[in-house]
């Protein structure tokens, strides 16, 4: 039975959005299992759920887990969970971005040993301060390694130097 509501007090949440909210904790806890450590420090949580959090990474019984996310979770209902939504949107965008930058870096690479002088010519228009001789040699040997089948060293190393070329501009 529901209570009428007290004139001038704001209407208590429906079972419905105090659920919405449960689910929504839950699923920020899980997202703060899976975050890395530096992260999970930085945003100053209280001991019992960071010990939580760091207890669910271990714990390898899926019942158990089932138990310690569910737990997680109401922890977190306790929380105002703001701040920690934002830190983890800012760490995945971050990621994201690492992510753009190193497929652009491998496209530079792949680009670099694929076509040879045009796709260099091109990257130091992009580029202009680049070493072309340093990238040139990389891009030869890289190619040496391809054809020989040797272990990819130059190629790691003409990844390195396209990145420290990206970066510095």
């Amino acid at each position: 039975m529901r209570r009428r509501p007290v004139p001038g007090e704001p209407e208590p949440p429906s079972k419905g959005e105090l659920k919405r909210r449960a689910h929504a904790s839950q699923e920020l806890g899980e997202q703060l299992i899976a975050a890395p450590d530096a992260l999970l420090d930085s945003l100053q949580l209280p001991e019992k759920l960071s010990d939580a959090i760091r207890e669910a990474r271990r714990i390898t019984s899926h019942s158990a887990l089932l138990r310690q996310r569910l737990f997680i979770g109401k922890l977190m209902r306790q929380l105002n969970t703001d701040s920690i939504r934002a830190a983890l949107e800012t760490h995945a965008r971050a990621r994201a971005v690492d992510a753009l930058v190193f497929r652009r870096i491998e496209g530079w690479r792949d680009r670099l040993l694929q076509e040879g002088e045009p796709a260099l010519a091109a990257f130091l228009e992009e580029c202009p301060e680049a070493d072309l001789r340093g990238l040139a040699r990389l891009a030869e040997e890289a190619r040496r390694e391809l054809d020989f089948g040797g272990p990819p060293r130059a190629q790691r190393q003409l990844f390195r130097a396209l990145r420290k070329a990206l970066e510095t501009r």
